[in-house]
């Protein structure tokens, strides 16, 4: 039986839907895998401080090595001093971690087929949208009757489209070109313009694998 999803501000019912991508089998480690990185990559990882070799200042002794009663010192700048250098000071470091592309794809088919297999996923007829209008995109989302948050993946040309849907609350638009799989995982319902459907099966590489 041809996997299908709702058409949504169309004359159409609903699509059929390719098994390549939207029937794939779901596979939390690599999911797991593919949504770390995506969020370790946000990381600025700017952080720091500075050692006691790098703080400006402190080159003679505090006080001389004997006869003070205090313990014998070296410079202001040791990390027991107010205003020294850090003994293991944080640094600027990345947190990307690698994750191959075959297994990136697989954990993005595996998150829009279990939108799918759920009737969480329709499609949106973005011919609707002539010029922006939020009134139309909440009347769109109110007909559909699935609680956010939504993610909406739309075509970079929509702009009318975007614009639409950019300002309601619980809602997230991208483009099909920076569909992450984080983004599908956080969402409770998928909705996926005409336009870029094509663009969303080819990221999740749709008969790629199976060819290489």
């Amino acid at each position: 039986m041809a996997l299908t999803a709702p058409v949504l501000g169309g004359t159409k019912k609903e699509v059929s839907l390719g098994d390549a991508v939207f029937a794939a089998e779901l596979k939390p480690h690599l999911v797991h895998e593919a949504v770390r990185a995506e969020l370790n990559a946000q990381r600025a990882g700017t952080r720091g401080a500075k050692s006691r070799g790098r703080v400006a200042g402190g080159r003679a002794k505090p006080w001389r090595q004997k006869g003070t009663g205090r313990a014998r010192q070296g410079t202001i700048r040791a990390p027991q001093f107010v205003g020294g250098g850090v003994a293991f000071p944080p640094t600027m470091r990345s947190f990307d971690v690698k994750v191959n592309r075959k297994a990136r794809r697989a954990a993005l088919r595996g998150a829009l087929s279990h939108h799918a297999a759920h009737g969480t996923l329709a499609i949106l007829d973005g011919s609707v949208f002539s010029e922006p209008s939020t009134k139309q995109a909440v009347g769109v989302l109110d007909g559909w009757e699935h609680r956010g948050p939504v993610l909406v993946v739309a075509h970079e040309d929509e702009i009318a489209l975007v614009k639409s849907f950019r300002n309601l609350p619980r809602v997230l638009v991208t483009v099909a070109g920076d569909l992450g799989v984080a983004t599908v995982v956080w969402a409770n319902a998928v909705l996926v313009t005409d336009a870029a459907l094509p663009l969303v099966e080819a990221r999740a590489g749709a008969g790629k694998e199976e060819s290489s």
